[in-house]
């Protein structure tokens, strides 16, 4: 009985952290408008820029979407924890009963929902830019679904190790990009093994197992990161 109430508890703060998390990113207009201009800029200047050569545009159309919403999602990375440092509310957080994996993996979430998720509502609107048929948006969206929380995961950790280290953002980047790369390249992937013919559950099977592998580290590494970064 008390190990249930203790759930239930943990469950209550994780909600209340990912309530706070989401009205703050969605109060600060920047922190969601910001990646989402940057996709949107991005990926439309390729079209602009190669031309209308379409058996091109649909070869680059999955590279070249993954990348912009690659970059577009590091972009407010670096502000994951950087308002809890700042105002002290990081070192309660440490201190709290409630694990810490469990707290970075509510705020994760939060990153995802206000900077992911947009990314992925928006891709099917620039992928007709590239001429991709409604097949090849479907796989899009739903390779961007599994790749963006996995995204947002793993960026947790570099966040939590630049946390307060001067010039962090050129740090985060070098520190988190190789390992983007298998989301990147499964992600992409998908959609070009589709149009060749050779079927996508492979990479969406790999994606998930990603996905999944992230949900299980990433906390307890970004928690441990956490730690080090207040010492």
């Amino acid at each position: 009985m008390s190990q249930t109430i203790q759930a239930i508890g943990i469950g209550r703060v994780l909600l209340a952290v990912l309530k706070r998390e989401i009205a703050l990113g969605l109060r600060q207009k920047g922190e969601v408008l910001t990646p989402l201009v940057f996709f949107m800029v991005v990926a439309s200047l390729f079209p602009l820029g190669v031309g209308a050569e379409t058996g091109l545009l649909l070869r680059m159309a999955p590279g070249v979407l993954w990348v912009s919403a690659l970059l577009a999602a590091m972009l407010s990375l670096q502000r994951m924890f950087a308002t809890d440092y700042a105002d002290g509310s990081l070192e309660q957080m440490v201190l709290s009963p409630t694990p810490l994996g469990l707290l970075v993996l509510a705020k994760a979430l939060a990153h995802f929902i206000t900077s992911g998720l947009p990314l992925v509502l928006v891709a099917p609107v620039l992928g007709l830019q590239f001429g991709l048929d409604a097949r090849a948006l479907g796989i899009l969206m739903l390779t961007l679904l599994l790749g963006a929380p996995t995204l947002s995961l793993i960026g947790s950790i570099g966040a939590a190790l630049t946390l307060g280290v001067r010039g962090a953002g050129v740090l985060l980047s070098l520190l988190i990009l190789p390992l983007y790369i298998p989301v990147l390249i499964f992600g992409a992937g998908a959609v070009e093994a589709d149009a060749a013919g050779l079927g996508f559950g492979g990479h969406l099977s790999l994606l998930s197992a990603l996905l999944v592998l992230s949900l299980f580290f990433s906390p307890f590494a970004t928690a441990a990161a956490l730690r080090i970064s207040l010492e």
